[in-house]
């Protein structure tokens, strides 16, 4: 569920979860499928012909899990935050995957491999609905990838779009404040329930 109000990522529900238990191996999704996702009872983005000043932003962003759970940072927008999957938005001539290994770097203290692209999503957020306040229609374009740690310490971004890391089960995902990437990465990776 989402709040009626969304800044780049989407928002839902809260509550505190532990964060060093462990939890199953992540199953394999065949590299020859790459799903999209349009959120459950979201329509789907409106055709492009209709869309006048639209601001794009293409991210790429990661899902790590492993024996301790599925790793999330905290998203901060003033008064605005959520946890979500640790990654962000591409510098000019960057691929994708260099984007997503420095995003979790960054976010996360944590070194990753890249172990695949598990999914594409696409959203369009209206003007009115821009968090923290109008702006322009935004679409997001957010490319997906399966990584795994291979060097590194847990540790929060300092002074960034992030305010903490951790890890989690994901039976207790749909408890926390976060936003619709996270549902959209565990299903892309085969991990939601």
């Amino acid at each position: 569920m989402t709040t009626s109000a969304q800044n780049e990522v989407g928002v839902a529900a809260s509550a505190t979860v532990p964060t060093d238990v462990k939890t199953a191996a992540p199953t394999d999704v065949p590299p020859a499928t790459v799903p999209t996702a349009v959120p459950p009872g979201v329509p789907a983005d409106p055709p492009a012909d209709s869309l006048v000043d639209v601001e794009l932003r293409v991210g790429a962003y990661a899902v790590v899990h492993d024996h301790r759970g599925v790793l999330l940072a905290h998203w901060r927008e003033g008064a605005y935050g959520g946890w979500t999957l640790p990654g962000g938005g591409l510098e000019p001539g960057e691929h994708p995957e260099q984007t997503v290994v420095r995003e979790v770097r960054e976010e996360t203290g944590y070194t990753v491999s890249v172990d695949g692209l598990i999914g594409v999503e696409s959203q369009v957020i209206a003007a009115e609905l821009r968090v923290p306040g109008p702006g322009p229609t935004m679409q997001l374009l957010r490319i997906v990838y399966r990584c795994t740690v291979v060097a590194g310490e847990l540790q929060a971004e300092l002074q960034g779009s992030t305010d903490d890391v951790g890890w989690f089960l994901i039976d207790n995902i749909a408890a926390l404040q976060h936003v619709q990437l996270v549902d959209d990465g565990l299903r892309f990776a085969g991990l939601d329930q």
